[in-house]
């Protein structure tokens, strides 16, 4: 699905200038769970984002299901990113006086689907993370392990090939981290669902198939789980 061939992305220039990666080498197979691990700055949030298409590299190639993405255009990637990609953060990103129904449908009125298909997909995609008759409900009226099922129903809900997670527990205690963990272990292996995951916790990342470790902008190990 993936492959990063000598990746780089340099940040400024001349004197400021900043590598956040150098000599990138990357494969990812269709329905692989990656957890990426690596201090601040190593450079695991930069090649999330290029992954995401929501950076370019400056050097080296992407490519992704078999075409060369760093070629296409910003609206190119865009339509990728909308088609293709499954995003869920930290900080969930839900809107607060929306009920958890209405964030999960936000991606599908972008590709215009009709209301009656958006709402059947959207109560699908609830049911699939455990929140059925909590549909009406608002963020805050939900606990944060429920916000974050809210968020990860909102990716899948577009049916992507590639979900990205950037530390999906980080706001959550270890209980509920733990279930959003299953959570997304049963996804990628009901579904076949890819899942690239930034983590920090040893334990998250025990998760995955494979766990890749940054340093200074490169991968210094991998190892399998």
């Amino acid at each position: 699905m993936i492959e990063l061939q000598q990746l780089g992305k340099t940040y400024g220039k001349g004197a400021a200038a900043v590598e956040a990666l150098r000599d990138v080498n990357l494969s990812v197979k269709a329905g692989e769970f990656i957890a990426m691990m690596g201090p601040s700055g190593s450079g695991k949030s930069t090649c999330m984002n290029i992954l995401g298409f929501l950076d370019t590299p400056s050097a080296g190639q992407y490519r992704f299901q078999g075409s060369t993405v760093d070629t296409l255009s910003r609206n190119q990637r865009a339509l990728l990113r909308r088609h293709y990609i499954g995003f869920v953060f930290q900080g969930f990103n839900l809107l607060a006086r929306t009920s958890a129904l209405e964030n999960v449908e936000l991606p599908l009125i972008y590709r215009r689907l009709p209301r009656a298909e958006r709402r059947a997909k959207a109560l699908a995609a609830l049911a699939a993370v455990g929140l059925d008759g909590r549909e009406a409900h608002t963020p805050a009226e939900l606990s944060g392990g429920q916000q974050q099922r809210v968020a990860i129903a909102r990716a899948l809900v577009t049916d992507p090939a590639l979900l990205l997670a950037d530390e999906p527990t980080g706001n959550l205690d270890s209980a509920r981290g733990h279930e959003i963990m299953d959570l997304l272990v049963r996804l990628n292996q009901e579904r076949g669902l890819t899942i690239i995951m930034v983590t920090h916790e040893v334990d998250i990342a025990a998760y995955a198939h494979r766990v890749v470790h940054f340093l200074d902008g490169r991968i210094q190990n991998e190892a399998r789980n």
